[in-house]
């Protein structure tokens, strides 16, 4: 199957329970080994793929290093974008709904991106993310200007099993006057996680109500560790 036959045959209406229950959802297998060490490759091969490098530690980041791909986007990650961006946008607007907000998000990218663009949002998102033995990324929000998609998609390129160790990924959710919730997650190779950009709805005692939430990296013990981030508005 291509990319988008595959998007389209997971099981969406378990992925939205997920969503709505946990604050995340994991996809099975949506790229091949192949096809994440084509993407792997990419980040010390292909300098022209990217519009811009991050050094985590410069900023307080973290530590480790990130990459912005440039446009056009390579035929996997565009694809991606593209596919996983209609029946998110379903959610995105049961979600606004809940929360009683106006805004409604188009059901295909492109119209979304020209809406980014009006605003003078023009630049590429997606992402590579490299972590070393030792590396990590601090809790965040990947928030690039007034207009944003309430979801986002990391797709873990390394084998877990082979290449690396530690480095889970992890969900914070704070809820108001109540402790934070963590989840820890490991995803396999060529699966994904989707998460909340900045918030989720959570149903209380008087109607739902904003979860913030925020996304990192524990530490790594050994290897290396790189991993996909879709995001689907474009950055000023």
């Amino acid at each position: 199957m291509n990319i988008h036959e595959r998007v389209t045959a997971l099981d969406w209406n378990n992925l939205t329970e997920n969503l709505d229950r946990d604050g995340y959802a994991q996809t099975g297998k949506l790229l091949s080994s192949v096809e994440c060490d084509s993407l792997t490759g990419l980040y010390d091969d292909s300098p022209e793929s990217f519009r811009s490098t991050i050094d985590m530690s410069r900023y307080n980041f973290g530590s480790g290093q990130y990459k912005y791909f440039s446009y056009p986007l390579p035929g996997i990650v565009q694809k991606l974008r593209e596919s996983l961006y209609p029946p998110l946008s379903k959610v995105a607007n049961q979600w606004a709904k809940k929360l009683g907000t106006d805004i409604r998000w188009p059901n295909l990218h492109d119209t979304f991106i020209e809406q980014c663009h009006q605003n003078l949002q023009c630049r590429p998102t997606p992402l590579l993310l490299s972590y070393e033995a030792h590396d990590y990324n601090c809790l965040h929000q990947d928030l690039y200007g007034d207009v944003y998609f309430p979801l986002q998609v990391v797709v873990m390129l390394s084998d877990a099993e082979s290449e690396f160790t530690g480095g889970e990924f992890v969900l914070v959710e704070n809820r108001p006057r109540l402790q934070s919730r963590a989840s820890v997650l490991a995803p396999m190779q060529g699966c994904a996680v989707i998460i909340p950009v900045r918030e989720r709805p959570r149903n209380g005692s008087r109607g739902y109500y904003r979860a913030q939430t925020r996304h990192g990296v524990s530490e790594l013990r050994s290897g290396r560790r790189r991993t996909l981030g879709i995001i689907f508005h474009d950055a000023r």
